[in-house]
């Protein structure tokens, strides 16, 4: 699948210092400690509607993780899929009568366009779940040889489940018990009163062919992937083993990554899949959750539409921190709009006060789990000098450009 255009990060003087974030699994914010290449895996789209604020929320996130890692020094081997095949989307090009893939391919195009927009720096293997299908046939195939995987025994339907007991250390990541695992494994995909099952929280792996929907073969009859099994394969054949960084938003924490984790640990016989797991909060309106089953969505692709800068979107989106469950609303879009216009105004100044200082900062407020909040504060704080006192330092409004430019991934003139 093909990904977006990436853009130029300048290159800022010195090196910021090491990444320290919340880890769901440890439950404390700790160092990230990657090798010369850093690694990646953030889940991608389920592309069956529009790119709305939640999501932009999230890959922002990851993105600011890309952005302090090159300014760290490191390489980044950053991998993300897209679901491609589902149930939700099958359903929404029934109800729009096109075809299922048309739908995919027009959705997953537009979502290109809005990460292009709002600058975000583009994955390095950008992969369909589609075009991943002989990797997950291969690791269903490996857990069923081990016996972490077991087929149903429905003459109609032989679908295929993984074990949930199979990996000793199941359910560290979310440190849920049983019955909050049971409750959202319900409300989030799983199928927990599915007949003969072992276990009513044994999660899908390959869905035997359904009538009308599409199928491939493997070695245990036509199907499709499960959910969690497509994300395992993709990054374990893209990555490998013993991945830095696992993130998407928190509502993914059970139980897709910690089935993920799971289908990847019980065939490699590590520990952990990632050494971090990290999850971006919710954005809501109107009180709830920002979500397509509510329809109370605010799409990028709209906002642009009605001439918002993506400069704004993306500023207003990090006025508040990442793990925060926050609302988006007229007054967080004319917060962002009267900053971004402050910033653009000191930033064009023939001079300015000294900057090194502010770059540290930033630098220092990012790298403590991504403090956006305070790095703003602090680039306001620089304008606000800037404009009311002035400076002498001619390099200093084009140093705060490409901070801005290099860590936040605003683009001022």
């Amino acid at each position: 699948m093909q990904s977006w255009p990436a853009t130029t990060v300048p290159e800022l003087p010195g090196r910021g210092p090491q990444l320290r974030l919340y880890d769901s699994a440890d439950r404390q914010v700790r160092p990230v400690s990657p090798g010369e290449t850093a690694t990646m895996y953030v889940c991608g789209i389920t592309p069956y509607d529009a790119t709305h604020l939640g999501h932009a929320a999230t890959y922002l996130t990851f993105d600011l993780v890309h952005r302090l890692w090159l300014d760290g020094g490191h390489r980044v081997h950053y991998v993300q899929n897209i679901t491609d095949v589902d149930d939700p989307l099958f359903e929404r090009a029934a109800r729009d009568g096109i075809g299922w893939r048309e739908l995919g391919n027009r959705e997953t195009e537009l979502f290109r366009q809005d990460m292009s927009a709002l600058r975000v720096l583009p994955p390095h293997h950008y992969v369909a779940a589609t075009e991943a299908i002989a990797e997950v046939v291969e690791l269903v195939e490996k857990m069923l040889a081990s016996g972490a995987a077991y087929v149903v025994e429905d003459a109609q339907y032989p679908d295929v489940y993984f074990r949930a007991e199979a990996t000793v250390q199941f359910g560290y990541e979310s440190g849920y018990d049983r019955d909050t695992m049971l409750r959202l494994f319900g409300e989030r995909g799983g199928d927990p009163d599915r007949p003969g099952k072992a276990d009513q929280l044994d999660a899908l792996l390959w869905l035997a062919e359904r009538p009308g929907e599409p199928s491939w073969p493997s070695p245990f009859g036509p199907g499709r992937p499960g959910w969690h099994v497509e994300c395992a394969a993709i990054a374990l054949d893209r990555i490998g083993t013993g991945l830095d960084i696992q993130g998407g938003g928190s509502d993914l924490i059970f139980p897709h990554h910690e089935f993920s984790a799971a289908h990847a640990e019980s065939v490699t016989g590590e520990r952990r899949f990632a050494r971090h797991y990290v999850h971006a909060g919710m954005i809501g309106w109107d009180g709830h959750k920002m979500s397509k089953s509510r329809g109370n969505l605010v799409l990028v692709s709209r906002l642009r539409a009605e001439g918002v800068d993506p400069a704004a979107i993306r500023l207003g989106l990090l006025a508040g921190h990442y793990r925060a469950d926050r609302s988006w609303s007229a007054a967080v879009l004319d917060e962002a709009q009267t900053r971004l216009r402050h910033w653009q105004a000191a930033t064009t100044l023939q001079a300015g006060p000294a900057a090194g200082d502010v770059l540290a900062r930033v630098r220092q407020y990012l790298a403590d789990d991504l403090d956006t909040p305070k790095a703003l504060a602090a680039l306001d704080g620089w304008c606000t000098d800037a404009l009311q006192y002035g400076g002498h330092d001619e390099g200093a409004p084009r140093l705060v450009r490409d901070a801005v430019d290099a860590l936040l991934g605003v683009r001022l003139p």
